[in-house]
């Protein structure tokens, strides 16, 4: 008996998941993020240029990061290693090092670390990372879901350029999912699939900017559909419900936003009955009740906010409640929240301050502009850490506050946040008499 290397190479490579084969190979068939990637863009250069240095990558599931990194790998001249921070260790981190140290010396090529979940690295595993980061024994590339200044070593996060991946548009998961379709050799052009627009519709819509999510559950419903008579697979609307796990809307695109304007619309408007009719509309249809518990937590802070600050604390419990119990169970505590909030008291004063402050720190340009007796001492200079002596520690005063300037110099009269008389800002606004500070 003979085998077929091809034939195995064929045989592996069916075996992968339709999202692995499908994975891109160069940046033309690379799928979004065009801000990234666009031709003349600060990466793509890098990368045909072989110049790319040490960066981060940070998005949702399914929005290309491996993708791209993959990529690079492919396309570059240099050697590329590739670990998993919830696999590797400190001896794993310090044999890739010696290995690009080697081959710098040696053949004087580069060597391109990627690390996927790179967030989850501790301290003392950065720590083995960063002298070669920093001397350029390794080009670094993170992976990260999570925000890389929140929750990775800032010293490996300041060598490193951040580039944000976004979650991708429904036309672009439509068109990858058309052209798996078609392919032959990658995707599931063999099978003779015919699908119903709405089918592929609701895929794309319900995948949420998740590519591998709508891979999976594409290949789920083609691969699972008897086919009729003549051997064709029609993969019907349903059958695309049943392989994402989530029903299709029972309103069109237009209504969907419109009964999401009018649930937003009555929260503001203090509606608890209108609200909560909204909310199940919207829920009942099809959308998924977390769309309706971050709008939620969003109007909580700005059109409630200082008036009733607890509005934010139970609306963010209610969302954390539903994403723990899940549907039916959770619904009670986004029920319990959409009435609180729209009971709250209401002010906008947070989402105006917000604005005001968004527009000077955009718009007026203060390098320098901390006050000196404000900055970090820790690493400054005689002069720094003498001035430093001016700060006025405010629990040094009497009810642990003392008049002094934060802002600078440029916006030292400058009043973002400005109470309202309503709830809780009253005593915001009493406490600020007290202190002198209202204006």
């Amino acid at each position: 008996m003979s085998f077929d290397l091809f034939d195995l190479n064929e045989n592996e490579n069916t075996a992968k998941p339709l999202a692995e084969r499908m994975r891109a190979n160069n940046l033309n068939d690379f799928i979004g993020q065009s801000h990234i990637v666009a031709e003349g863009s600060l990466l793509r250069r890098a990368i045909s240029l072989d110049r790319l240095g040490s960066c981060i990558f940070w998005g949702p599931p399914g929005t290309g990061k491996t993708t791209l990194a993959n990529i690079i790998a492919q396309t570059t001249h240099g050697e590329f290693i590739k670990l998993n921070a919830v696999q590797a260790g400190v001896a794993d981190v310090k044999k890739a090092v010696e290995q690009a140290r080697n081959n710098l010396k040696m053949y004087g090529r580069r060597t391109y670390l990627m690390l996927d979940e790179c967030h989850r690295f501790n301290k003392t595993q950065s720590d083995s990372l960063l002298p070669a980061i920093e001397q350029g024994t390794i080009i670094f590339i993170g992976s990260t879901t999570e925000n890389p200044f929140a929750s990775m070593t800032p010293a490996i996060v300041s060598r490193c350029r951040v580039f944000e991946f976004k979650r991708l548009s429904f036309e672009d998961i439509k068109g990858a999912i058309e052209k798996a379709l078609k392919d032959k050799r990658r995707g599931l052009g063999t099978y003779n699939v015919q699908i119903e627009p709405e089918a592929t519709d609701h895929i794309a819509r319900v995948a949420g900017g998740d590519l591998r999510t709508a891979y999976n559950a594409l290949e789920l419903a083609v691969l699972t559909t008897p086919p009729q008579s003549d051997g064709s697979i029609k993969v019907a609307l349903s059958d695309a419900e049943q392989s994402i796990q989530k029903k299709a809307l029972a309103y069109n695109e237009d209504a969907f936003y419109d009964y999401l304007s009018a649930f937003c619309k009555s929260l503001r408007g203090s509606d608890a009955n209108a609200a909560l009719y909204y909310a199940m509309r919207l829920i009942e249809g099809g959308c998924d009740p977390m769309t309706v518990a971050r709008r939620l937590v969003i109007h909580s802070s700005e059109d409630v906010g200082m008036a009733d600050p607890n509005a934010l604390v139970v609306a963010t419990s209610a969302m954390y409640a539903l994403e723990k119990t899940g549907y039916p169970e959770g619904i009670i505590p986004l029920s319990n929240a959409i009435i609180y909030v729209c009971e709250a008291p209401k002010s906008n004063t947070v989402i105006q301050a917000f604005d005001a402050a968004k527009r000077d720190a955009t718009e007026v340009r203060d390098d320098d502009g901390v006050p000196p007796y404000l900055k970090d001492n820790t690493f400054g200079d005689k002069q720094t850490k003498a001035q430093s002596g001016k700060y006025k520690y405010p629990h040094d005063y009497a009810g642990g506050y003392v008049e002094q300037q934060y802002l600078p110099d440029k916006l030292k009269d400058k009043i973002y946040y400005t109470p309202s008389d309503y709830g809780f800002e009253k005593t915001v606004k009493e406490i600020r008499r007290q202190k002198g500070k209202l204006k």
